[in-house]
């Protein structure tokens, strides 16, 4: 319920933020020629890796669900569209903030969840961490890290994890091997 209050409150504030830079930048980029993307960079290319379209299963093989991972504007954005077998629904937008050096996610979800993660390539995976509130009980707080690390055949695991300790120790909240799809 606070989570829903909160995007209710901060998304038109941002969109309102966003929208002069996004006019500047316009105005920057139009006339003289093709100029180069902005996120040409190598870091900007660090989560390729996860593009395509995806089987999704858990370690015992049994599929969960679909996944579609696309670039946007002009190649600064991955953009996540989940399907799970139960039919639940999420999307999430990933950039790299090259303003603070790190890569960012936003995940939000048919159930009206929200979880934000930062992060960085670490050891040729990308580790993102984050702290989610539980709706039910807001008091109530857990470090949430997710690691996609790209397999030698292609194939890319995702390790969700929950810590309520300060990562001291470590739950799985999930654990998917994604298979690209034919």
């Amino acid at each position: 319920m606070v989570q829903r209050a909160l995007c209710g409150v901060i998304l038109p504030s941002l969109l309102l933020s966003v929208a002069p830079m996004h006019a500047a930048v316009a105005q920057s980029t139009t006339g003289g020629g093709a100029k180069p993307s902005a996120c040409d960079g190598a870091e900007h290319r660090q989560f390729d890796f996860w593009l395509g379209e995806w089987e999704v299963r858990d370690p015992q093989g049994k599929v969960v669900g679909r996944n579609r991972i696309e670039k946007a504007h002009d190649g600064c954005v991955l953009i996540e569209h989940w399907t799970s077998v139960a039919r639940v629904t999420g999307t999430s937008v990933n950039v790299y903030d090259r303003d603070h050096g790190k890569w960012h996610q936003t995940w939000v979800d048919s159930g009206g969840g929200l979880l934000q993660l930062d992060g960085a390539l670490a050891g040729g995976a990308m580790v993102l961490t984050g702290e989610a509130v539980d709706a039910d009980a807001p008091s109530k707080r857990a470090t949430q890290r997710i690691t996609w690390t790209p397999q030698p055949n292609g194939d890319v695991r995702q390790l969700w994890e929950s810590s309520q300790d300060g990562g001291k120790t470590w739950n799985v909240v999930f654990d998917g091997r994604y298979t690209k799809r034919t």
